[in-house]
């Protein structure tokens, strides 16, 4: 949950104190070990892998499945033309800025079909880039110094709150 609601009872004769912020608790921290979903399903997850990705000059993968997953939200036909047409743009035509790593065959369906897209066009590239990613690249952000850090970070604030718990 991104969003937690605290309630601290001062005392008895006190009213109630409710402070509500954005934080990831360490097991929301420590679950993201579990697999690449539960990192990409966590707001303060996706930006840490994120972080990590880009630090390894890979970021293109994360950015690529992003849009993937904002396109097959797409409900207009108009917008799924325009929509996918960027992203073929950006990630998989010749010369794409942030092109992804794709075996030829996909690139070339892609390719073939990007002038009448489906919303559904981009599922096999996006299916590579993400086992890509959860073969790969997760395990690495792991034993990452920064996911050390973060749950370091993480168990000294657990550690501190016993101490304060106002915060």
């Amino acid at each position: 949950m991104d969003l937690e609601i605290y309630a601290v009872e001062l005392h008895s004769h006190f009213p109630m104190h409710i402070c509500c912020f954005h934080r990831s608790t360490t097991r929301e921290t420590m679950a993201w070990s579990e697999s690449v979903d539960t990192v990409l399903a966590n707001k303060d997850g996706l930006a840490a892998f994120r972080a990590f990705l880009k630090s390894e000059f890979s970021e293109e993968n994360i950015e690529f499945w992003l849009a993937c997953e904002d396109f097959k939200k797409t409900k207009s036909s108009v917008k799924i033309a325009s929509k996918a047409q960027k992203i073929y743009s950006e990630f998989i035509g010749a010369d794409a800025p942030k092109e992804i790593n794709i075996d030829f065959t996909t690139r070339d369906h892609i390719s073939q079909n990007i002038s009448e897209p489906t919303i559904n066009c981009f599922d096999e590239a996006q299916r590579l880039i993400y086992s890509l990613m959860a073969k790969d690249s997760f395990p690495r952000f792991l034993k990452s110094e920064s996911y050390k850090e973060l749950v370091n970070k993480q168990q000294q604030n657990r550690n501190q709150k016993r101490w304060l718990p106002f915060l």
